[in-house]
């Protein structure tokens, strides 16, 4: 009996011992590195590319390995549509993405895909600070956070024939993102030949002939060599090309608080990097194509107003359909305060 109860004490001892062993093992548990899997549009060795990995290491580093970013630029998984599904189903925990990804998640993003409807950084800048709680409420509604602000620079039209007209630009085959029905249709009801194609085929519809126009970047447009293929490019702005770092809410809280604080401060410091870079670099960009051959098409005073005319018939078609009529409000008041205090759009 003796021996049976020893037995059993040895036994339940060693029972023990285990338990105290898991115990202390399930803190390095809790704590295992996080890799968030990042997947942008953004070619490899870009401005975007590179700060998005210094963002990366700074993640890292701060964190001091317990959260890295793993990044997958230039289209390698998928288009923005296909990336956004991605994330849903966890197969990516972030994305790097503009308001054509955004806008599939909400689509309050398509503000600012309005052609014209701003026409300043300063101007974009103080508008995007007032809606900025509206629209990281409803991403986060979808079960996504918005961790910054990406810019791309501004938008302007890219052609193979020279153009400075709207008319001009009606003739052309222009490209516009797969899978948005919507806005397709509005560029066709406004006499538009709209050529829907994912954003990774932009390259390929210029060499077959799919396309002879598209909207981007001046940087982005040098940087991906497109602009060999359409060595014209309308001199009047269209719109900022918006984007953002957004992460699924799911994986965004499974970081510890304390980490989150750390990743999002890292995020911050990137969105003041591109704010200043960027604008700086499409300038430099137009300057270095136009010595390999662009031809800046210069847009007359007469034909400016036909553009903003046409854009603003594109705000009224957007507005409640394309665009939650709230936030059209909002983000035209506050673009109309910031005017009346600074003299006016420019």
């Amino acid at each position: 009996m003796i021996r049976k109860t020893r037995r059993g004490g040895r036994s339940l001892a060693a029972l023990l011992a285990s338990l105290l062993s898991l115990v202390a093992l399930s803190p390095a548990v809790a704590q295992a590195p996080a890799v968030v899997k990042l997947a942008t549009l953004v070619p490899e060795g870009s401005v975007w590319d590179k700060a998005l990995r210094d963002m990366g290491a700074e993640w890292t580093s701060s964190t001091q390995g317990r959260v890295s970013l793993r990044v997958y630029p230039g289209g390698v998984a998928g288009d923005e549509p296909d990336v956004v599904r991605k994330m849903r189903i966890g197969q990516l925990q972030a994305a790097a993405i503009t308001t054509a990804g955004l806008a599939s998640i909400d689509p309050s993003f398509n503000v600012f895909n309005v052609p014209m409807f701003f026409t300043s950084y300063p101007e974009l800048f103080a508008t995007l600070d007032k809606l900025e709680p509206v629209l990281k409420q409803r991403l986060d509604a979808k079960g996504f956070v918005l961790l910054s602000w990406g810019h791309g620079g501004w938008v302007y039209f890219f052609t193979k024939e020279p153009i400075g007209t709207v008319d001009g630009l009606r003739h052309t085959k222009m490209f516009t993102w797969a899978g948005d029905d919507e806005m397709v249709a509005v560029w066709k009801a406004k006499g538009f030949n709209p050529v829907p194609l994912a954003a990774t085929d932009i390259m390929t519809g210029l060499q077959t002939g799919m396309i002879d126009s598209y909207p981007t970047t001046p940087l982005l447009g040098l940087t991906l060599q497109w602009y060999r293929q359409t060595p014209n490019m309308i001199g009047m702005g269209m719109a900022p090309l918006v984007g953002g770092l957004v992460m699924s809410k799911a994986a965004w809280l499974k970081l510890p608080e304390a980490d989150r604080t750390k990743v999002q401060a890292a995020c911050d410091r990137m969105e003041k990097r591109l704010e200043i870079e960027v604008p700086r670099q499409d300038t430099t960009a137009v300057g270095e194509m136009k010595k390999r051959g662009l031809t800046v098409n210069a847009v007359s005073p007469a034909d400016q107003a036909q553009f903003r005319s046409v854009a603003e018939e594109f705000a009224t078609a957007m507005a409640g359909v394309r665009i939650p009529q709230d936030v059209l409000t909002l983000a035209r008041k506050e673009r109309d305060a910031f005017r009346k205090a600074n003299g006016g759009s420019k």
